[in-house]
């Protein structure tokens, strides 16, 4: 235990300093990146791997402890500009994989790419080095950290799925992470897109996907039989999808999700006598999670649910029994595991409540410890941030909606109030710890996160609302909510103002056009504005046919939905914050309203982002982005 304390004591400085009677912290408090992030356990437990983001300079830095010896190695640097840190893992004892990504430029069209390296920790210095490159003679994936399998009982090699003969078209590859010679165990072939392999690292199954017609389907390997069987088929473009999640120990069960009815359920199906059975399923929401394996058995234990008491479901009792038993250590917190070692007598879990930041702590089964070693946000105290509450709420057309609502601590009667809609669409809100809201709580905001239609997780119907359905009922049901805020003594009538980003930042800007009279102002972070030029620039990539089925077609029908072609119709100050180098939204998504609303005169804010991504993941431009926005509700809300 000598190395925890050690760990303990380094990050010890950090765990400071906030004054619990303050009405209202520092707006880097809220807006700094988390301090630690996504803790590992190498197999044996004795070394962990995280993320530790520094604030000067603004660097992030993947960082591995040895807990025997308290020897810390910084392993790979990014300034999250030029190249970032996408995810790691531990590939054996000695060696880490990593994987970066950054933007490229092809023409007028920004994209992502991504590559792998192996990071050495054994010598003095560590030693990274670059795995799965192209020969000169192969064509360069765009994406080349796609991993099949890490083959367990193979820690020199990893499988890697990559495009090196056809474009999006991958093969699966062997790669040594030492000297990075390669073979290929599987050609590509048509139309599989993501290749599948079983618990003992043989590639068993493809998912089949043609961007033109969108036919899908999965094909799979039955035992010994070289031979790819079509299992499943339906038209992504029409039907309800079909989702591999991964195979059992046995290597001839598999689970998959499946709508069951408007709900989607888990099941697995023995690929040998094509006998399907339900796993399990809510009546009431998506089963949607990803499946839990046991690092010691490499079996499925369960299933991760949001809805359930644990946001878990276990099938194996003494993981339940465990899970249980660190519920009672730590009362008052959502408490999660989430990583151990190989034979499971060590563990990693993550606590939250949603006033209570996330810390991560380090156990020891054999030892009965239980030792706090990470946070991620410390200079926010519980004291001085507030919980959520689960309401409900109906819309105009009688449909029970769900929602979180939080409100600022010594609220009494109405207040000034924040409707906060989510970006996605296709996404949900949750309780548990978020610093936007957390952030707007601490100035004395009320705070409302709708599930509005489009949402995932109520079912089918509910998620399809979104398909051709910005601006309507989607947007009606954030009318009905601000006007059942103020229905119900929460929300003060003239001191309300939408905030959204993404998607969310769309419904900001619709908001003011649709419904110009209702809020007092809008901020709208990365958000589209245009959905005639979004589905227009949908054609230089493969999915532009998904696209036009999400948003539309017809030109006119797009544009009426599409806040920037209706600036004349804004009556309020609205807040424009857009990186520039966006490439899940375009900043040209922003300006073209920016550009409009200035041309009427209009009272209009745009700040753009330096080097700035659709995540905030620079930390500068976090800190810009919260003192803006800070500034902007202090104004206009009072």
């Amino acid at each position: 235990m000598n190395g925890i304390r050690l760990l303990v004591c380094y990050l010890s400085f950090y765990f400071c300093v906030a004054d619990v009677f303050a009405e209202e912290l520092a707006v880097e408090s809220f807006s700094q990146l988390p301090s630690h992030m996504r803790p590992n356990l190498s197999p044996s437990g004795k070394k962990i791997a995280y993320i530790k983001n520094y604030l000067s300079p603004e660097v992030t830095v993947l960082t591995s402890v040895d807990l025997a010896t308290g020897k810390k190695q910084l392993l790979v640097k990014s300034d999250n500009e030029k190249i970032k840190i996408k995810w790691f893992t531990w590939a054996n004892e000695k060696t880490l994989i990593v994987s970066v990504k950054y933007t490229s430029t092809q023409g007028r069209t920004d994209y992502t790419e991504t590559r792998l390296l192996a990071v050495d920790i054994d010598g003095e210095k560590p030693l990274q080095r670059q795995i799965a490159k192209p020969k000169r003679s192969q064509r360069a994936s765009q994406f080349q950290d796609t991993v099949v399998s890490f083959l367990p009982d193979d820690p020199e090699h990893i499988l890697v799925a990559l495009d090196l003969d056809k474009a999006n078209l991958p093969g699966v590859y062997k790669v040594n992470i030492y000297n990075d010679k390669k073979s290929r165990v599987v050609r590509g072939r048509a139309m599989i897109r993501n290749w599948m392999a079983d618990r003992q690292g043989q590639v068993r199954l493809g998912s089949a996907l043609d961007y033109t017609h969108g036919d899908a389907g999965i094909k799979v390997q039955i035992g010994d039989d070289n031979t790819w069987h079509k299992m499943f088929e339906y038209n992504a473009l029409k039907d309800p999808a079909i989702t591999p999640l991964g195979f059992a120990k046995d290597p001839n069960i598999l689970y998959y999700s499946q709508y069951k009815g408007d709900k989607k359920a888990l099941y697995k199906i023995d690929l040998t006598s094509k006998e399907s059975e339900l796993v399990f399923e809510d009546e009431n929401y998506d089963v949607d999670g990803s499946l839990i394996y046991s690092r010691k058995t490499n079996d499925v234990i369960g299933v991760y649910h949001s809805h359930s008491e644990d946001g878990r479901v276990y099938w194996d009792e003494s993981r339940h029994k465990f899970q249980k038993s660190l519920n009672r250590a730590l009362p008052g917190k959502d408490v999660y595991l989430v990583d151990f070692s190989q034979d499971e007598s060590i563990y990693l879990l993550y606590t939250e409540n949603d006033f209570t930041p996330g810390t991560y702590y380090f156990g020891n089964r054999k030892e009965k410890s239980l030792v706090p070693v990470l946070d991620q946000y410390p200079a926010l105290l519980p004291e001085v941030l507030t919980e959520h509450k689960f309401v409900t709420y109906t819309a105009r057309d009688g449909t029970e909606l769900e929602g979180y609502l939080t409100l600022p601590l010594g609220a009494a009667g109405p207040v000034a109030t924040i409707l906060h809609p989510h970006g996605g669409p296709g996404a949900r809100e949750y309780d548990g710890f978020d610093y936007w809201t957390s952030f707007f709580a601490n100035r004395g905001y009320a705070v409302f996160r709708p599930n509005f239609r489009g949402s995932t997780g109520y079912g089918y119907e509910f998620a399809q609302s979104q398909m051709q359905g910005w601006g309507l009922t989607m947007q009606d049901d954030l009318t009905d909510a601000a006007n059942w805020l103020v229905e119900q003594n929460i929300a003060l009538k003239d001191k309300m103002c939408i905030v959204g980003a993404s998607y969310g930042g769309y419904a900001a800007a619709m908001a003011a056009v649709k419904t110009p009279d209702l809020f007092k102002c809008a901020i709208s972070f990365a958000g589209v504005t245009d959905l005639k030029k979004l589905v227009s620039t949908s054609r230089r990539y493969l999915n532009s046919k998904f696209v036009k089925k999400q948003l539309g077609a017809d030109s006119e029908d797009l544009k009426s939905r599409s806040p920037a072609y209706h600036a004349d119709k804004v009556k309020i100050p609205i807040l424009f914050i857009h990186g520039e180098d966006d490439v899940v939204v375009a900043v040209e998504q922003s300006e073209a309203m920016v550009s409009a609303l200035r041309s009427l005169d209009k009272e209009v804010e745009f700040i753009e982002l330096e080097n700035g991504d659709h995540y905030l993941s620079i930390q500068r431009n976090r800190h810009i982005t919260f003192k803006a926005m800070d500034t902007f509700l202090k104004k206009h809300l009072n």
